[in-house]
């Protein structure tokens, strides 16, 4: 009798282990056919808008499903304002728009808007290397996630959802569901799968001699006092730099190797000047960006 007692709480020990584990995977939570009918419709309704959104993120390397990004935002609808004054098909907030090189009119652009919000995807993947993540900050801000990351004590969204704002983690699942309906889940946890499960609390490593020794070995030269740095995204044009800062875009090369794949790439770079024309460029930030998204 007492064996059996054992054997049938081993049992329900198992069950509610692998319940709990089931519970912190990945789904869809609507599969009903209202609400896959509901997104394809948004997509049958808007089908120029949603080609060019596709082929925006195709030529950069986002895949199609983050189309679905812009229907859970605003339903495609350019005129759409959130409560919170978010606006346009991707409910660009002033600030998040304005770092973009977007005005206020601008954010109810649908392709000055879309050339943003490529550029603004392209750095959150780089810094969180899934799709999923992506959009828990798109919605509600780095700052948010990172302080989730830091209470859950590790960067998988599973794990540290449950500190998010219960908005956010409804738009993640409304992006899971409006996957489902698109055919793309598989594709989506996938590539939140891919990343490797990062230890809780996790030591930094120390850096191994070599790479201190490559660190140790860079010219002083590129530590120049009479250089300045700022960081810069994919909506900057290099042409559209050099002419407000009245230099050619050869000398902005030769003072930063590699920074046009960097931006090409990686959607980010870190740009270098003399001070004096650093001066110029902050002055004119906002005139630049807003050049450059005319390019």
């Amino acid at each position: 009798m007492k064996n059996f007692i054992f054997k049938y709480f081993i049992f329900f020990i198992g069950l509610f282990c692998s319940t709990q584990l089931f519970a912190q995977r990945l789904s869809a939570t609507d599969t009903s056919e209202q609400s896959v009918r509901k997104y394809q419709n948004i997509i049958k309704n808007n089908k120029e808008l949603v080609r060019f959104i596709e082929y925006s993120f195709s030529s950069r390397g986002i895949p199609k499903h983050m189309r679905n990004l812009a229907i859970i935002e605003s339903h495609l609808d350019r005129n759409s304002i959130s409560v919170a004054g978010a606006s346009g098909v991707w409910q660009f907030m002033v600030g998040h728009a304005n770092d973009y090189g977007l005005t206020d009119e601008d954010r109810n652009d649908m392709y000055k808007s879309t050339k943003a919000v490529t550029n603004s995807l392209i750095n959150l993947y780089n810094k969180y290397q899934n799709w999923v993540t992506v959009v828990a900050a798109y919605n509600c801000g780095e700052g948010n996630v990172s302080k989730a990351m830091t209470k859950a004590g590790s960067k998988n969204y599973t794990d540290f959802k449950n500190f998010l704002p219960a908005e956010t983690q409804n738009h993640v699942q409304k992006y899971l569901n409006a996957s489902f309906a698109t055919g793309e889940l598989e594709a989506v946890l996938q590539d939140y799968y891919k990343t490797p499960k990062i230890q809780k609390n996790a030591v930094k490593k120390e850096i191994p001699k070599s790479k201190k020794a490559a660190i140790a070995s860079v010219p002083t030269s590129q530590f120049n006092p009479d250089l300045a740095q700022t960081s810069i995204n994919g909506a900057h044009n290099l042409d559209v730099i050099a002419e407000y800062l009245k230099i050619s875009k050869s000398e902005i090369l030769v003072l930063n190797p590699g920074i046009e794949k960097n931006l090409r790439e990686r959607g980010e770079t870190t740009l270098l000047l003399p001070k004096e024309l650093m001066d110029t460029f902050i002055i004119n930030k906002y005139k630049i960006l807003a050049a450059s998204l005319k390019k």
